[in-house]
Parts: C-alpha cells; structure tokens; sequence
C-alpha cells in the first residue's frame, strides 16, 4: 500500500470534506478499506464539525461545515437551501438555519449528486424541504453509483432523498425577492452538475466546477472531463461581474479574478497534457513528464496531487 497516497487521501478528507484521493493506477489494496471506510469517516468527521456561517447578502448566507459549501436564502416565501451536506451534520445545519430567520423550509437545491453535497437530504427532506435538481442528478441518487478515482461504490439512496422536481437546461424560482436561475452544465465536474445564480443579490454558487484555490477533482465515472470543466467555468464567467460574490463548491467565497484565473490554469494544463497525449506519450510518462510543474506551487496545495490531476486530464482529454 502507497503510504504517500493515503496521507494525500487524509489531507484531502481534513481540507475539503470531499474525498480521499486515490492513483492514477490501480490500487486493489486500498480498494476495500475506501469503501468501507471513505462514507462512515466523513460522516463521522461531519457530526462534529461546526457550521460557519457568513452573510453574503441582506437575505443569503454562505454555509460551511465537513462537506460541500452550501448557502441559503431566507425570506416569507420560505427558506431555500443549496446543498445538504453530510447526513449526521443535519442538527447542526437545521439549527443554524433556525439561528438565521423563523421563516419555513422550502426548497432544497442539489447542485450535484455527490454524497458530501446530498447525504443530508433525507433528513432536510423531514424538515420540511423539497428537493431540485438536475434529472440526472435524481437517476444517479435513485441508483447505485461508483467513483472509480476513490475506489468506492455507493448504494441507491431511500426514496425520501430524492430530488422531486427536476429539470434538464434551465429553470428559473421567483423567491424572497429575488430571480434564482438555475443552468446546467455540460459534463464537467460530473453530468449532474449545476450553476444557481442569485441575480438580484448577485450571488453566485458555482458548485464543485470550481475547487477555489486548488486543482479539483473530475469524477470521470460520472462523465466528468476537464474539456467540460473549462467550458463550465467560462459559462460561470459570463454570469459574473466583479461585484458578484461567487461560491465555489470547495474552498473560500471567491470573486469573478480568482474564477478567471482557475479557468485559465485547467486551459494551461489541459494544452500541456494534451500535447503530450496526441504526441503518443503514455499516461505515466506524462505523469513523469511534470507538465503542471510551474503551476504547482500555487495550485498544488490541495488534496488533488498534481501527478493525480495530470492522471485526470490525461485520461479525459479530446484530442
């Protein structure tokens, strides 16, 4: 068992709350421990993580605990919540929300079928919340799933998870004062993923298409390529204006400069990587090769190594 790879796995699990990172290539002993261990230890990690919240807007909160970054609108129309998290951070997130207005649940958005943006559904669905999101997102949580990258598979989640309402392009939500368009994303981060743009507050969440200062994770089982992340992350440019407060799906608040300059670090390594691939070079050999070398030491910091990363665009470039 790779040693390195399991502290990468540890250091990614503390930073994000996501994932656990695995190799480029196989590693059949790490397989049965991930799957065993990757859902019960996040979940653990989740309960006893405290919710941070910080007001974005007169009405919308930013949300961060051991998972995705969520927010939440609130008003007399109702609270609407984006994303759920971890299951057992359900109690801390319900009584932050309760912290912030008396207003009722609403509606909770999906922005991605990923367990640490969607495990809390079941118990935010009992309190009160109706879920939406993309059609896709609903077939992959009604749905056995496997990440290939972490070495895990996921059972179907109960019926009381699943998002009720669904959408294929586009949908638009007239709530507490505000115009909430929702756009989806060709394959990126995964083919579920979507944008919710808070247009009168001129806020931003942009989900897991952006790892705000470190190189992110493509789920390649569920569709994700890096052609699909630099399109999703110029359609998110076209959105914002250098007033907008942009949420990504891990990391800090970010603004439309630092947005700009992560889709302009996938386009660089994704040109790097793809020279090297249509030139015949293997995948380890661009591995070896370090096309992402002046890059690192601004993006490298993360859990997603830069040799992981560089295995990732390899393996999912068109070229």
């Amino acid at each position: 068992m790779n040693i390195g790879i399991q502290a990468d796995r540890r250091s990614f699990l503390r930073m994000a709350g996501v994932t656990a990172l695995a190799a480029a290539g196989p590693l059949p002993t790490m397989a049965q421990a991930a799957q065993q261990d990757f859902v019960a230890n996040s979940r653990a990690q989740a309960a006893k993580t405290p919710i941070r919240v910080t007001q974005l807007a007169a009405n919308i909160h930013l949300l961060q605990g051991y998972g995705g970054n969520m927010a939440v609108q609130t008003g007399t129309d109702g609270k609407l919540l984006i994303d759920s998290s971890y299951m057992p951070a359900a109690p801390r997130i319900l009584a932050a929300l309760e912290a912030l207005s008396k207003d009722p649940a609403s509606t909770l958005i999906n922005s991605h079928w990923h367990v640490d943006h969607v495990d809390g559904n079941r118990p935010m669905h009992e309190a009160g919340f109706q879920i939406l999101a993309h059609t896709k997102t609903r077939e992959r949580l009604s749905t056995p799933q496997t990440m290939k990258l972490l070495h895990i598979s996921l059972p179907a989640y109960p019926r009381a998870a699943w998002p009720m309402t669904t959408f294929e392009e586009s949908m638009t939500l007239w709530r507490n004062g505000d115009r909430i368009r929702m756009a989806h994303y060709a394959p990126a981060h995964t083919d579920t993923d979507i944008s919710i743009h808070f247009e009168h507050a001129n806020v931003l969440h942009v989900a897991d298409i952006w790892f705000n200062g470190f190189y992110p994770l493509i789920d390649e089982s569920s569709g994700g390529n890096i052609d699909g992340m630099i399109h999703a992350s110029a359609q998110a440019l076209t959105l914002a204006d250098d007033q907008t407060k942009i949420i990504p799906g891990h990391g800090p608040l970010g603004t439309r400069q630092q947005l700009v300059e992560y889709h302009e670090m996938l386009a660089t390594v994704r040109e790097s990587v793809a020279k090297l691939k249509k030139s015949g070079v293997s995948e380890q050999e661009a591995i070896a090769r370090k096309p992402t070398a002046t890059l690192d030491a601004k993006w490298g910091k993360g859990g997603m190594t830069p040799d992981v990363f560089t295995g990732i665009v390899y393996r999912t470039v068109n070229v």
